[in-house]
């Protein structure tokens, strides 16, 4: 489990504590705040809020001399759809039986709208199998997946299938080709490792920066596994053991975060006399917007 990135922390603050609840914009201090306890200089979320500006994931006010920051309606939606993942009972069993195969066509020119759909399919479960084709196991609810970039993708450029395996041509080859089973068992145990220790939450000075440091490496395992059937695991395999600790660590954090987070949100910002009011941050057009799925 490599280093955290601050698009990580940021995604896991605003998924944990803003998207179910109408807090109003998050002053930049306090993200900044956040971010330093996990090891990220203020510089480093600065630059990683303008670009979740330009992506359309946050929208950017002012009241007085404070920046705020806010979900846009695109950001709401992508948090939301991740967050029955990150809160289901049982996040790496695959979404049904059989496997969704997946194809598409974009143009060169639009290498970012590439990028973005790469990067839906992957956290969706998807790797590739061959040029421009992409397996997931289960029935994975591509529309909905697809929904923040229905607007950007050209009629037909995407096309999928749900499909099972047919006798005589066993798919397990093509699995373990597209996916290292190993390199995701050291992701859970890693994750284990670093969370099982009830030290790992007792002895924070901030339970607000650990909370948001555990759902991010939570959201980096959960993009990790692609959910594959336990036909392809062994005995061992350690993802029921990530779950037990991830809720243990959650709940060891939960009141004294949600405190926490609650008494920054209401230390509102002074609004200077010169400005007056600011008005809210203002959701860009949703056809400029980016997926933002967490990564």
């Amino acid at each position: 489990m490599g280093r955290r990135q601050p698009k990580q922390l940021l995604l896991a603050f605003f998924g944990e504590h803003v998207v179910d609840d109408a807090t109003g914009p998050i002053r930049a201090s306090v993200l900044i705040t956040v971010l330093e306890g996990a090891g990220v200089a203020a510089p480093a979320t600065r630059a990683t809020l303008d670009r979740l500006v330009r992506s359309g994931v946050l929208a950017r006010g002012r009241s007085g001399r404070e920046t705020l920051f806010a979900l846009t309606e695109h950001g709401t939606a992508v948090l939301r759809e991740a967050t029955h993942r990150v809160r289901g009972p049982r996040p790496f069993d695959p979404q049904g039986g059989g496997w969704t195969l997946v194809t598409f066509s974009i143009p060169e020119d639009h290498r970012r709208l590439r990028h973005r759909l790469r990067s839906t399919l992957t956290w969706e479960g998807f790797a590739p199998i061959r040029d421009g084709l992409w397996l997931a196991p289960g029935e994975v609810d591509l529309a909905g997946s697809l929904e923040p970039l229905r607007q950007d993708l050209a009629p037909h450029a995407v096309v999928a299938f749900h499909a099972r395996e047919l006798a005589g041509f066993p798919i397990g080859g093509s699995v373990r080709a597209a996916w290292d089973i190993e390199a995701i068992r050291r992701e859970h145990l890693a994750f284990i490792e670093r969370w099982a220790d009830p030290a790992a939450t007792a002895t924070a000075t901030s339970a607000l920066t650990v909370r948001t440091m555990l759902v991010a490496d939570w959201l980096a395992l959960l993009r990790a596994d692609p959910r594959l059937p336990a036909e392809f695991m062994d005995a061992q395999w350690p993802a029921a053991r990530s779950v037990e600790t991830y809720r243990r660590a959650h709940r060891a954090l939960a009141q004294a975060s949600t405190a926490e987070f609650a008494a920054l949100a209401a230390a509102r910002p002074t609004v200077s006399r010169r400005t007056g009011p600011a008005a809210p941050p203002s959701a860009p057009s949703p056809t400029r917007s980016a997926a933002a799925r967490p990564r």
